[in-house]
């Protein structure tokens, strides 16, 4: 199942880079602010160089983006991490207050 989340890039974090069984490694992480009154901050990584780099090519902290992701958990020794795994990274209009708290109507509903 892919999600979907729309707001600012706030940070960019320092590229990280590694070695696995698998081979060498690189990995991105950034966090996005909806700019909502809750659950507004979210932190999304990205794997592999040339992903990190075409991020990095087209992307910096203040743009207005849209973000497709995946929520990932591993297992490890017991424990579970989850991470946002950002897949496609792409140009927004930027959020209104509209979108962020839309008005409600009022209901006939008793409760």
């Amino acid at each position: 199942m892919s999600l979907k989340v729309k707001g600012s890039i706030t940070k960019v974090l320092p590229t990280q880079t590694g070695e696995s069984a698998k081979g060498e490694w690189k990995k991105l992480s950034f966090v996005v602010d909806t700019k909502e009154e809750y659950n507004n901050l979210y932190c999304f990584d990205i794997f592999g160089a040339e992903k990190v780099d075409e991020f990095l090519k087209y992307n910096k902290e203040g743009k207005d983006v849209e973000v497709d992701f995946n929520v990932r958990t591993n297992e490890y020794n017991g424990k579970y991490y989850t991470s946002l795994q950002a897949w496609k990274v792409f140009k927004s209009e930027p959020v209104t207050a509209k979108e962020q708290a839309p008005d409600r109507e009022p209901s006939d509903l008793p409760f």
